[in-house]
């Protein structure tokens, strides 16, 4: 991005239907899509303009940018809660954005700030669950959440059974610590 763009960027308005559809949040960084939406950064979360509901920061599982010139592509995988505090990865969206700006390094900041802590534990049968404490916006006390690698596991009682100990002794640690 030539340093003009970058200055309007940072310092400048967001365009005219980014602004309305963040709804009173506050724009953080904004990328313009191929197909001429926008990908935009809110207080919020992250949202495709005009197309697309906020995904709140707490929710996105996974935002893998890819560069490629002045734009790139992200593969935003969101969390779905299938049972309390149990989380599987949802469909992947990939964003094609032919000016990306400040975006990649604002959503790379935004999804950090909400992982407090991050655990990997194997399963007695192969493969893992994550276990992860966010910051999740207007709660005082972080959500731990488990996710597992492969969604078949959360049908498995010894997979269960392990993470939901794994998770207690988590949560027990965290406690202790306070």
């Amino acid at each position: 991005m030539n340093p003009f763009r970058r200055l309007v960027q940072r310092f400048g308005r967001p365009p005219a239907g980014v602004s309305a559809a963040a709804g009173g949040a506050e724009v953080l960084a904004w990328g313009a899509r191929r197909d001429g939406g926008w990908l935009v950064a809110s207080s919020v979360g992250l949202q495709a303009v005009p197309d697309g509901e906020v995904l709140p920061w707490h929710l996105v599982g996974h935002a893998r940018w890819s560069a490629a010139e002045a734009g790139g592509s992200f593969a935003v995988t969101p969390l779905v809660e299938v049972e309390p505090g149990v989380q599987a990865r949802g469909p992947v969206t990939r964003h094609v954005l032919v000016d990306a700006g400040e975006l990649p390094a604002v959503v790379r900041r935004r999804v950090d700030q909400t992982v407090v802590a991050s655990k990997r534990h194997p399963l007695p049968a192969g493969g893992g669950v994550l276990l992860v404490a966010r910051r999740v916006p207007g709660q005082a006390a972080r959500e731990w959440t488990v996710v597992f690698d492969d969604d078949a596991d959360r049908d498995d009682p010894a997979a269960r059974e392990v993470a939901r100990a794994r998770l207690a002794e988590a949560v027990d640690g965290e406690d202790a610590t306070r």
